[in-house]
């Protein structure tokens, strides 16, 4: 199964309209695009029923108490977790393009809603739980939200595409499911797998 993720080139940094925030000498970071990029497969098993679609970056701090704060930097050494920026299952077997802004265009404060799409049910993203403590963004976030990595990070983060095939035509999921409830529905489901990872940083002093 080949993916291909418009505009974004293994290991190669990720444009910034498909961004949530790009670097702001003023005030670390503004808000972006926000645009999902085109996502285009082929070859997919002919006992396909149905596709996952992923963004995850592995390298989120696990301890977020010194995210984006004045005087203090997030050491490479920090534990790191999985943050899903996309969340969408039970995509059609005959889908084979999610087009570029489709499912998202332009940051949402409080988010966009989760649920029944044109192609496939969208769970929540990582911004429900990180932006729960802010009054004017926190909400439920759903779809996809691009990157946005603490400024203050030692590291470069990976983002990781990731389309899955699966032998069922639908994972049961409902409501505010997550990127970790899916890898548990479909465990035992999957007859391929493809993805692509590009990097984001909002570190000027990795740029």
């Amino acid at each position: 199964m080949r993916l291909t993720i418009k505009g974004i080139e293994e290991g190669k940094p990720i444009p910034a309209t498909f961004a949530f925030a790009v670097p702001d000498p003023e005030q670390h970071m503004r808000l972006s695009d926000n645009r999902n990029p085109e996502v285009r497969w082929l070859d997919a098993p002919a006992e396909t029923r149905s596709f996952v679609m992923l963004v995850t970056d592995p390298d989120v701090p696990g301890v977020a108490d010194d995210v984006n704060q004045e005087g203090k930097t997030l050491p490479a050494d920090l534990p790191r977790v999985d943050f899903y920026h996309w969340v969408l299952v039970d995509i059609p077997a005959e889908v084979n393009l999610l087009e570029e802004g489709e499912m998202a265009d332009g940051v949402v404060p409080k988010g966009k809603s989760p649920g029944q799409t044109a192609k496939g049910i969208s769970g929540i993203n990582g911004y429900t739980g990180f932006l729960a403590g802010d009054p004017d963004m926190a909400g439920v976030y759903g779809g996809y939200d691009g990157p946005c990595p603490p400024w203050n990070d030692e590291i470069v983060h990976r983002y990781t595409f990731s389309l899955f095939a699966l032998d069922i035509p639908t994972l049961g999921l409902a409501g505010e499911f997550t990127g970790e409830q899916v890898r548990e529905a479909m465990a035992g489901h999957v007859l391929a797998e493809s993805s692509v990872t590009g990097t984001y940083t909002l570190n000027p002093d990795l740029l």
